[in-house]
Formats: C-alpha cells, sequence, structure tokens
C-alpha cells in the first residue's frame, strides 16, 4: 500500500510536465537540432530541479497545512482555481505557429536542464497546491513522513518528470510540425485533469 506514494507522485509530476514549457521546448529544439542524448541530459537534470522544487512546496505545505484545515474557504478557494485553470486550458485558443529563431545553448545541457527547471515559480505554486489535494483526502504528505514514504514519493515526482520529458523527446519531430495542434490537445488533456481535481474537490468537501 506505501508504494502508492510512487504512483502518486509520477501522477503530479506528469501533470505538471505535460503543458509546453521551457524545459520541453529545450527538449524538442535539443533532439531536432543535436540529438536525443543530447535531450535526455536536459531531462535528468530538469527532474532534479522538480524535486527540489516539490520538496520545497512540500516544507511550505507544512507552513500552511493547518491554516488549510481550519478554513474551509481555503479549500474551496483551491477547488474553484483548479476548475478555473481547468477550464481555461480546456478552452484556450491556440495562436498560429509561426517559426522563430532560437539561439543555440551553449551552456552545458545538465545545466540548461536545471536552470530551466528550478527557474520556474507556477510550477512550485502548482506543488503547494497539489500537496493541499493529497493531503485533504486519505493520503498524508509531510516533512514528517516516513523516510519510505518521501523517498517513494519524490522518486515517483522524478520519474514523472524525466518520462514525460522523455516522451517529448521522441514525439519531437512530430511535435515540431504539428506543434500547435499538439498543444492544444495537451492542454485538453490537463484541462480536463484539472477538472476533475477540482470537482473530487468540491465534492469531497461538501459531502464530508
Amino acid at each position: 500500500m506505501i508504494f502508492i506514494y510512487l504512483f502518486i507522485g509520477i501522477i503530479a509530476s506528469v501533470i505538471s510536465a505535460l503543458p509546453l514549457g521551457a524545459s520541453n521546448i529545450a527538449v524538442i529544439n535539443t533532439t531536432l537540432k543535436q540529438n536525443a542524448r543530447q535531450a535526455i541530459k536536459i531531462a535528468i537534470a530538469a527532474g532534479v530541479a522538480e524535486v527540489i522544487l516539490s520538496y520545497y512546496a512540500l516544507h511550505c505545505n507544512d507552513a500552511v497545512k493547518s491554516f488549510f484545515y481550519d478554513n474551509l474557504w481555503v479549500q474551496i478557494s483551491i477547488a474553484a482555481i483548479l476548475l478555473g485553470v481547468g477550464l481555461f486550458l480546456l478552452f484556450k485558443k491556440q495562436p498560429e505557429s509561426r517559426e522563430k529563431k532560437t539561439k543555440r545553448f551553449t551552456l552545458s545541457k545538465y545545466v540548461t536542464g536545471f536552470i530551466l527547471g528550478i527557474l520556474n515559480p507556477p510550477v512550485l505554486i502548482y506543488w503547494v497546491i497539489m500537496y493541499g489535494v493529497i493531503n485533504s483526502s486519505d493520503f498524508m504528505l509531510s516533512l514528517k513522513s516516513s523516510f519510505l514514504v518521501l523517498f517513494l514519493f519524490f522518486t515517483g515526482v522524478y520519474l514523472g518528470k524525466l518520462l514525460t520529458l522523455y516522451f517529448y523527446s521522441k514525439l519531437s519531430v512530430i511535435l515540431s510540425k504539428k506543434l500547435t495542434a499538439i498543444t492544444g490537445t495537451i492542454n485538453h488533456i490537463v484541462g480536463v485533469l484539472l477538472i476533475a481535481i477540482g470537482v473530487l474537490q468540491y465534492l469531497k468537501i461538501y459531502i464530508m
């Protein structure tokens, strides 16, 4: 049963990594302009950055956990944010694709991946919200959780980020030709997932 935390980490990380961001685009560009081996270096370092951000968010989450439980409006607000972001992604119109000239990275691919992964405030906010969702369910995560629970969860976070970027690398050729269409599909998927989580959060609040 304890291994469920591994899968929770993977799922939460995949949802975080699916929308096209700086790391995803860097992986795609590197695969197309160089090779998949160089792109995986970016993914490996970006995975480490994701773990650091999720750990820091968990640290922040410990500080606000009691506030979350004592104030119903906070739980309702989080559910509303999830629904709002989900609806935005679901109905967001994609801009027409345009060719852009990109500068080649002169930094190490590991350094590039780490920098792109760590300098990502929206991801930090995402993890704070996600911990609120997780801790409002039957699963509990905090820095006081057992070492095995934290190890499994953060291993899942790393694997989720790495596998998602690996997926982007493998589909980079298709993405380069149909980037707008694929971006729209991914946004729709993430939007539906966030809406589902938001609805479940509302149901939990009012049923319980």
